[in-house]
């Protein structure tokens, strides 16, 4: 905001002021030493006049000499009254004893023949040296006295030739009058110059400050971003060039400013849409700039991290100095999970904002998110880790089982069948465990293939369950040939023998979608097998299929141990079982949830697990509908 400048403190003022007070100065020494020079040259002049002719006071020594004292008083008075003094001067002449024997003022004659009271008379005839002085009085004022001594021009050698002294007063008011008249006609032409001196003052000032006042105004416009205005040139002098300048700096600061604007622009829009954090700070480590996406990573806003020091927003002020920063530039990997409500792992790289002088200006952290990175690295560590106990599980076995029948179990009748059955059992487990492997590599690869057909959901899910319900019915058949319990052909091999009871409660209306029946069949039988797997003996096992707006909802509801509810979240993993041991031992794989995960997502559907554990379990399979009238085909039950 522009302060107004009051009228004193402007530049105009300021210079007319200046331009004045010079002025007065130079009248006022110019005028100080002409009065004095003018009142020393009257004084010297008055006292040049004040003086008696060397004839008469040769004439009044021979009266002072005459033994006539009548005669020589009447002839003293007549040549004084012929000495060329001022009209106002007083002439007096005392004789060697010190009375007065004549005097020029006439109308003081009281004196005459009286003892000379004025000591200086009395000084100048001892010593006989000429005296000059100023008396002042109350009545008579300021007056000028001068007193001359007359000597014996009779005398010889060096006695005291002095007869008498000739003293001459005179008033200096004249004088001083004359000088007054000056002084005054000197003070009426200075106060004349100073207005005169003002008035040009003002307009030279004016004419200095007014192309300055308009550079200010055009200044200040700059300031505000308005570079439109020109400053008006009046000359070719210095102010016209710096005029000149100014309106070649505002096009230049307007060409600069709109590509710093540009440049801002580009940077934000940088900063705005890139996949990274950025923040920026000082040379002390408070942010100055941070991104948009450094702030959803950081869930925080602007204007309360401005200002903040990084090591605080980051959280490593526990671990780090600034100066840590500064001189290594470390690369950090920070887990800030457990400051928000979701996994968040950030690497920092930092970098030095440096001058080329190399002042170091302030620090760039670059904030990378990996935390699938982190997590797949993880996930790939555990893969490999579940890989190689899988394996290496049913290999032991089979190496134990192979030594047995090496060291001659083969020729035992009664355990070699039970030890070959186990060893194809294990190799029938490794097979099926690196088909699943082999299934999520191309699913994960993106090899593998969906043969999408439109097909009868209600029929097809009927004809899946059909399958184990055929098995359980072998199972019974078989059970009551050998009497032993009943075996589920439907289960994976070592597998418990059970009893159970499937129940559907799926929707009259035909439901077309499309699907790729082989992989979908799959997905179905895993969670067949595991609703199987898990249940009770005599359990009932729930099959749904029901149509909402714009999905078909598919769920299999088992009697079994449940999920725990802090393992629902994990089932769909890779290799990760609830009950790790007994899923071993039922020849389970780890896998098959996680490939019916990845079917079904293929698929644009979505599989869901929901469980309280001791009550069973259900899972829930949504798929993509639209309700159409005819179909396009149908499944092979072939």
């Amino acid at each position: 905001m522009n302060k107004k400048i009051r009228f004193f403190q402007s530049i105009h003022f300021k210079i007319a002021l200046v331009f004045i007070l010079l002025l007065l100065v130079t009248v006022e020494i110019i005028g100080a030493y002409f009065v004095r020079s003018l009142e020393q040259q009257n004084i010297e002049t008055f006292k040049t006049s004040i003086n008696i002719d060397p004839y008469l006071q040769e004439k009044l020594a021979s009266d002072l000499l005459s033994e006539d004292a009548d005669t020589a008083n009447a002839s003293m008075k007549t040549t004084i009254s012929q000495a060329d003094v001022a009209n106002t001067a007083t002439v007096t002449v005392v004789d060697a004893k010190g009375t007065v024997r004549a005097n020029s003022n006439l109308n003081n004659q009281n004196d005459v023949g009286q003892k000379s009271a004025s000591s200086n008379v009395k000084s100048v005839l001892y010593n006989g040296q000429l005296f000059e002085g100023y008396e002042y009085g109350a009545s008579t004022g300021s007056q000028y006295t001068k007193i001359i001594p007359i000597k014996n021009p009779n005398a010889t050698g060096d006695g005291n030739a002095v007869i008498g002294v000739v003293a001459i007063t005179a008033s200096m008011e004249s004088v001083y009058a004359n000088i007054n008249k000056i002084v005054k006609i000197f003070l009426i032409a200075s106060l004349v110059a100073g207005l005169l001196g003002t008035l040009i003052s003002i307009v030279i000032s004016r004419a200095i400050t007014r192309p300055i006042d308009e550079m200010k105004k055009q200044a200040i416009r700059m300031a505000r971003g308005d570079y439109s205005g020109q400053v008006r040139i009046y000359g070719q002098d210095e102010l016209g060039q710096l005029a000149v300048a100014v309106n070649n700096l505002s096009v230049r600061v307007e060409e600069a400013q709109e590509a710093s604007e540009a440049e801002r622009r580009r940077l934000d829009s940088v900063l705005a849409h890139m996949t990274d954090g950025v923040i920026a700070t000082d040379r002390r480590g408070n942010v100055i700039i941070i991104n948009e996406t450094a702030l959803d990573f950081l869930n925080t806003r602007n204007e309360d991290v401005i200002g903040v020091s990084i090591l605080k927003l980051l959280t490593i002020d526990k671990d780090y100095t600034l100066r840590d920063l500064l001189e290594t530039q470390k690369e950090l990997l920070l887990d800030f999970s457990e400051q928000l409500d979701h996994e968040l792992i950030l690497r920092v790289d930092f970098s030095l904002i440096q001058r080329e002088t190399g002042f170091i200006s302030g620090l760039v952290a670059v904030l990378h998110d990996v935390t699938e990175q982190q997590k797949n690295e993880r996930e790939r560590r555990e893969f490999v880790s579940n890989v190689s106990h899988e394996l290496r599980t049913p290999l032991t076995s089979m190496r134990s089982y192979i030594e047995a029948l090496s060291d001659g179990a083969w020729q035992d009748p009664a355990i070699a069948p039970q030890f070959l059955k186990v060893t194809q059992e294990e190799t029938d487990r490794m097979i099926r465990m690196i088909n699943d492997l082999l299934s999520l590599s191309r699913m994960d690869s993106g090899t593998s293939t969906i043969e999408l057909e439109t097909i009868n959901l209600n029929e097809f899910f009927n004809y899946i369950l059909d399958r184990f319900d055929m098995m359980l019915k072998t199972d019974n058949e078989h059970a009551s040939s050998d009497n032993n319990t009943r075996h589920t052909p439907g289960l994976l091999p070592g597998s418990e023998k059970k009893h159970y009871t499937i129940r559907r409660e799926i929707t009259k209306r035909d439901l077309w979608v499309e699907i790729d029946q082989d992989k979908f069949m799959q997905v179905v039988d895993n969670i067949m097998n595991n609703a199987i797997k898990y249940s009770p003996d005599g359990g009932v096992i729930t099959a749904r299929l029901l149509e909402t707006h714009n999905h078909v909802i598919l769920s299999i509801t088992d009697q079994g141990l449940g999920i725990p509810r802090q393992d629902i979240n994990k089932v769909f993993d890779r290799f990760y079982r609830v009950d790790k041991a007994r899923s071993r031992q039922q020849g389970g794989t780890g896998l098959g949830l996680a490939i019916s995960k990845e079917v079904v997502e293929a698929l644009g559907g979505r599989i869901w697990v929901d469980s309280q554990e001791g009550k069973g379990s259900t899972f829930y399979i949504s798929l993509p509908y639209s309700p159409i009238t005819d179909a396009g085909g149908d499944w092979d039950e072939a």
